[in-house]
């Protein structure tokens, strides 16, 4: 193995592509500091080369594209009360998405496998998002304390999707319920904008003649999206999950009268900090106002240190990502418990 082979991202530029190959496999390729600024430098140095015309980002791994933010490294600054480096990091991260999501040349994504949190981050901003059957994506981080962050929440209530319209309340609901979206579903919704059966061909045919030549019969409009799982649910989705807060979202799920929506809901925020339900639904209320992907991720990176520094943080991920056992201890322990004023506090908007 060589030295560029160990780098956790590899860089390189083939014909005309910027290469960006996520490699960090044993964590799945979640997002640490040095891997941000990789990514952001090499974006800087590509933006005006008249020798690069499009950008790839890829995994090295089938397992995953991407699993999220590396927030165990958050949580042990958090405990050694270095929390200025955990913001610092999550600032660079979220200056990355917005260099994304502004970025003058075509940006694309092949997910392949997991894309979670900063994984979602680091590709829905960008102007491809290719799937194939194995990739999902999903937003868990109520699971952990924390909230949709990456300007996710802003993105997905944008997009439109062979659905046809954007929808702000099926947004919030895999936005805040950590609903895992597959093929068929991100190609509805608009979190994918193209469908391939193999990624390592799809790769090589972007590099050799190009993204749009590559992509031309990998249309949107694919079949894969004829079944999405959430255009069935979509009405009792638009019921219940268009109100702005986690109070009056719950409430009308409960009284919706579709029992099998009722307990699919329990079972995806089962394991939620009930905090984390509430701050995330103000968080997209706001977003969903907001005009910019900028003013999103400002709003973000505010709340997002309020929720590190409360110890639900620490709490959930110890429970998910280091003891690995579904017994977190969050305080409140009820949604009905928590005020959400401090959270609107923290947001700042």
């Amino acid at each position: 193995m060589t030295a560029a082979d160990e780098k956790p991202v590899i860089t390189d530029v083939r014909n005309t592509t910027g290469g960006i190959t996520l490699n960090r496999p044993r964590a799945l390729n979640s997002l640490n500091p040095e891997m941000v600024t990789i990514v952001a430098d090499a974006l800087d140095a590509w933006r005006d080369d008249a020798s690069v015309t499009q950008i790839l980002i890829h995994s090295a791994s089938e397992k995953a594209f991407c699993a999220g933010g590396d927030v165990r490294w958050a949580r042990d600054k958090e405990l050694a009360g270095e929390s200025a480096e955990a913001d610092e990091f999550f600032a660079a991260e979220y200056a990355m998405n917005e260099q994304i999501a502004k970025y003058p040349k075509p940006f694309v994504a092949v997910l392949d496998g997991v894309v979670m949190g900063g994984g979602v981050g680091i590709s829905l901003h960008g102007s491809h998002r290719v799937v194939t059957d194995k990739a999902f994506m999903a937003m868990p981080e109520m699971n952990i304390g924390f909230v949709t962050d990456v300007a996710a929440g802003f993105a997905a209530q944008r997009a439109v999707g062979t659905r046809g319209t954007a929808s702000p309340a099926v947004a919030k609901f895999w936005a805040i319920t950590g609903y895992r979206q597959y093929a068929a579903d991100m190609l509805w919704t608009g979190l994918a904008t193209h469908y391939v059966d193999d990624a390592e061909a799809t790769i090589r045919a972007i590099i050799d003649r190009g993204v749009d030549a590559a992509l031309y019969d990998a249309a949107p409009g694919d079949a894969s999206s004829s079944d999405a799982p959430l255009a069935a649910l979509a009405p009792v989705i638009e019921e219940t999950f268009s109100h702005a807060t986690w109070q009056d979202i719950s409430a009308a799920v409960r009284e919706c009268g579709d029992e099998d929506f009722i307990a699919q809901v329990e079972k995806l925020t089962a394991q939620a900090a009930p905090a984390s339900l509430v701050a995330a639904a103000e968080l997209l209320r706001a977003e969903e106002q907001m005009d910019d992907v900028r003013e999103a991720l400002d709003a973000e990176k505010r709340l997002g240190e309020y929720m590190r520094r409360r110890r639900d943080f620490a709490e959930g991920v110890r429970a998910v990502l280091v003891d690995k056992r579904p017994d977190a201890d969050f305080d409140p322990s009820r949604t009905d418990a928590v005020d959400p004023s401090e959270f609107r506090a923290a947001l700042g908007v």
